[in-house]
C-alpha cells in the first residue's frame, strides 16, 4: 500500500504575494501536498514574534502559480502566527514539514533571531514539526520590495533537495530546523556545506543621520567588512558571502549554552 501523500506547510515573511514563496511552491509540489499560509503583508524582521495588535483574520485565496492553482491563506499576523493559525485553524492535521521562504536576502550570523523566515520555521519546530528556513542572497538590496527581477530557480532547487531529504529521513538529533542560505549566483553544481551560525552581526545597523529624539527614526543596514567575515570560517556568513557556497546550518529550539552546566554552576558560585 502506498503511503499517504506528504503534507507540506509553506510560509514566509515576505508576504503571500512574494515571488519567492511561489518558486518554493512549484519546487515542493512533486514532494507532497503544499498549502500556502503566509502573512498578508510584508513582515520581514519579525523573528518569532506574536504581536498582540494583529487580529489573526484569515483570507482564503487561490493563487495561480505557473499553470497550477494553489490553496493559499493570507493571515493578518506575523510569520510565526501564520504557522500557528495554519496548525490550529487551517490544516486538518499537523503537516509533515514546514518550509519557510524563499526569503529575499540571506539570513546568517547573529541576525537570525530577527528573521521572520527563521522565526516561522522555529514556530513549526515548536509544534513538533521538522522545518526548513531557506533564503537567497540578493545583490540589489531590495530586501522588502518583492522584486520580480530576482531569480529564485536555484534556491528553489536546493529547497526541494533538502525538503526531500527531511521528508525521507527526518532531522538529526538536537536539530529541529535546517537553515539553508543560497548564494546569489549558485547553480546546481554549487557545493553545500554544513556550518555553524556566525557569532557576529552580518548587517550592521546605522543611523540615517542626526535627528531630534522625538522624530521618527529610520535605520540603515550595511554588510560588515569581508575581513571580519574571514575571521569566522566554517560559518554561514563566510560560506555564503566569501566561499560562495550553500550554507546549511542545523538549529535547535534548545537555546541553552552547550557549555558544561557543572562548569557554569561553579563559575557563578
Amino acid at each position: 500500500m502506498n503511503s499517504p501523500r506528504k503534507q507540506i506547510l509553506l510560509t514566509n515573511d515576505d508576504g503571500i504575494n512574494s515571488p519567492g514563496i511561489w518558486a518554493a511552491a512549484q519546487a515542493l509540489a512533486p514532494l507532497g501536498y503544499v498549502t500556502i499560509v503566509a502573512p498578508n503583508v510584508q513582515y520581514s524582521g519579525a523573528g518569532r514574534s506574536h504581536p498582540l495588535y494583529t487580529d489573526g483574520t484569515i483570507q482564503e485565496q487561490k493563487l495561480t502559480i505557473g499553470s497550477q492553482e494553489w490553496p493559499a491563506y493570507a493571515i493578518n499576523g506575523s510569520p510565526a502566527q501564520a504557522v500557528m493559525f495554519a496548525v490550529l485553524d487551517v490544516l486538518p492535521e499537523r503537516p509533515d514539514l514546514v518550509v519557510s521562504g524563499i526569503n529575499y536576502g540571506e539570513n546568517v550570523g547573529s541576525d537570525i533571531t530577527m528573521s521572520g523566515t527563521v522565526g516561522a520555521a522555529l514556530e513549526g519546530a515548536a509544534w513538533g514539526v521538522p522545518a526548513i528556513a531557506i533564503s537567497l542572497q540578493i545583490t540589489n538590496d531590495d530586501y522588502t520590495g518583492n522584486s520580480h527581477s530576482v531569480d529564485f530557480s536555484m534556491a528553489a532547487y536546493f529547497c526541494a533537495y533538502f525538503a526531500q531529504k527531511v521528508l525521507e529521513k527526518g532531522l538529526p538529533e538536537d536539530t529541529q530546523v535546517l537553515k539553508v542560505d543560497v548564494p546569489a549566483h549558485a547553480n546546481q553544481n554549487t557545493p553545500w556545506r554544513m556550518v555553524r551560525s556566525s557569532p557576529v552581526r552580518y548587517f550592521m545597523p546605522r543611523s540615517a543621520g542626526p535627528r531630534k529624539l522625538d522624530e521618527r527614526a529610520s535605520l540603515r543596514y550595511s554588510p560588515i567588512p569581508q575581513e571580519t567575515l574571514s575571521q569566522h570560517p566554517q560559518t554561514d556568513a563566510y560560506t555564503v558571502s566569501i566561499a560562495k557556497e550553500v550554507a546549511v546550518t542545523p538549529l535547535s529550539v534548545d537555546m541553552t549554552s552547550r557549555a558544561p552546566l557543572d562548569n557554569l554552576d561553579s563559575f557563578f558560585r
